[in-house]
């Protein structure tokens, strides 16, 4: 795959985040913001200390979130694209469209589900104050584990695909990597910083909204992306007829 494409893949995958981003700000902003603003009422009931608002909510709960959420698409259609460019050809015999689903589908389990089922989020309220930095840190490893032996899962799984073919060698690899989150799981710190009485339903509608942003994020990317990349790898022929088989492979193999 020469220069040009890879910058005209990356171009559009930072352009599909950005249009993947819109759903997810309505999911964020139509079911997020309310279990925010419940969970800063719980806090404002139970701390006597309320600290100066620099930031008004009302801005918190539109441009704000706007901007976080529209950068984090972008941000990471970026990168996504990037990993698409180095597994297309790679992984299987998948053209552009499915590679783009799977590289969708692994980011959202290996950047944010596996590392959500050790910390998940949280809402206002709870954690405390003084161990952010710990668990901000324990998050981030989380991450780092969870796509370096994804990695290590996806070079296993290539390896043991000549001997015991492709179907046992994924369901080996996919094993070997479920047994070693499980052991790091077992040995990172747990956190459990949830104040005596707070609501356990807020709890679990923030967590679950949390995860269905990123859902929605995550497939519309990979939907969008995968069409996008298709036009610009297997282009159609001019009388509108579907480009011949070996100019599909040959494309996606460049």
């Amino acid at each position: 795959m020469n220069s040009i494409s890879v910058r005209a893949l990356l171009v559009r995958g930072m352009l599909a985040g950005l249009a993947a981003g819109v759903p997810a700000l309505l999911v964020a902003y139509l079911l997020g913001e309310s279990k925010v603003d419940s969970a800063i009422a719980y806090e404002d009931g139970h701390s006597h200390d309320h600290g100066v608002e620099l930031v008004s909510r009302t801005l918190q709960a539109t441009g704000g979130l706007a901007t976080g959420v529209l950068i984090y698409g972008v941000a990471l259609g970026g990168i996504a694209a990037l990993a698409f460019c180095v597994a297309l050809g790679r992984v299987g015999g998948f053209g552009p469209r499915a590679t783009a689903v799977l590289i969708s589908l692994g980011a959202l389990l290996t950047v944010y589900v596996v590392p959500f089922l050790k910390y998940p989020a949280n809402p206002p309220a709870v954690g405390d104050p003084d161990t952010i930095g710990k668990r901000t840190t324990l998050y981030f490893l989380m991450i780092a584990l969870s796509v370096l032996l994804a990695v290590g899962a996806l070079i296993l799984g290539r390896r043991l695909a000549p001997r015991l073919g492709n179907w046992y060698a994924t369901v080996t690899a996919g094993a070997a990597f479920a047994v070693v989150i499980g052991v790091a799981y077992a040995v990172l710190p747990a956190i459990d910083e949830v104040p005596e009485g707070f609501p356990a339903t807020l709890l679990w509608q923030f967590r679950l909204t949390a995860l269905t942003i990123q859902l929605v994020l995550w497939t519309g990317f990979g939907l969008l992306y995968g069409h996008l990349a298709e036009r610009l790898l297997v282009p159609k022929a001019a009388s509108g007829q579907q480009p011949d088989p070996a100019a599909r492979t040959a494309a996606t193999a460049r």
